[in-house]
């Protein structure tokens, strides 16, 4: 008898501030992912509460975090990483990343969470709730690419 495989728990998170413009494109990222639920996933809208989202981390086998990240690149580019790569290669781009980053390390040792980043060049991020034309244009971009990781997870 095959021993059955066991599906990874999969999460996607929004991160960022709704009330900040383009900090917010994660939370908006995964409102829209919502919109078509994708099957045995739980997204979640964590917005800047990501130590209040520990349960969430240590729960799921793999996490795709998406956040607006400022690297310097022309609004409403695209980036796609692991967090190791973080952690071992560069500061992080966003309050919500180092959030994120020190967040894991309340995470019990035995866990191997395997996590990626997709982020978002930001245009502005300052008081207003709208996201900019080119961050907005880049949403179906980031769907896409987390639809596309999370059908890799599932395989």
């Amino acid at each position: 008898m095959k021993a059955e495989r066991k599906r990874p728990r999969i999460l996607v998170v929004g991160l960022g501030n709704l009330l900040l413009r383009d900090d917010g494109v994660g939370v908006h990222a995964v409102r829209a992912l919502r919109e078509k639920p994708l099957p045995r996933i739980l997204c979640a809208e964590v917005g800047t509460a990501v130590l209040d989202s520990l349960h969430l981390l240590s729960w799921a086998d793999k996490v795709l975090a998406i956040d607006a990240m400022a690297a310097g690149s022309k609004p409403g580019t695209v980036y796609s990483f692991g967090v190791m790569d973080v952690a071992e290669n560069r500061a992080p781009a966003s309050l919500h990343e180092l959030g994120l980053l020190s967040a894991l390390r309340f995470l019990p040792r035995k866990t191997k969470t395997e996590i990626r980043i997709l982020g978002i060049e930001p245009e502005i991020i300052e008081y207003g709730l709208e996201l900019t034309p080119a961050v907005r244009q880049a949403l179906p971009r980031v769907t896409q690419a987390a639809k596309e990781i999370v059908a890799l997870w599932k395989n």
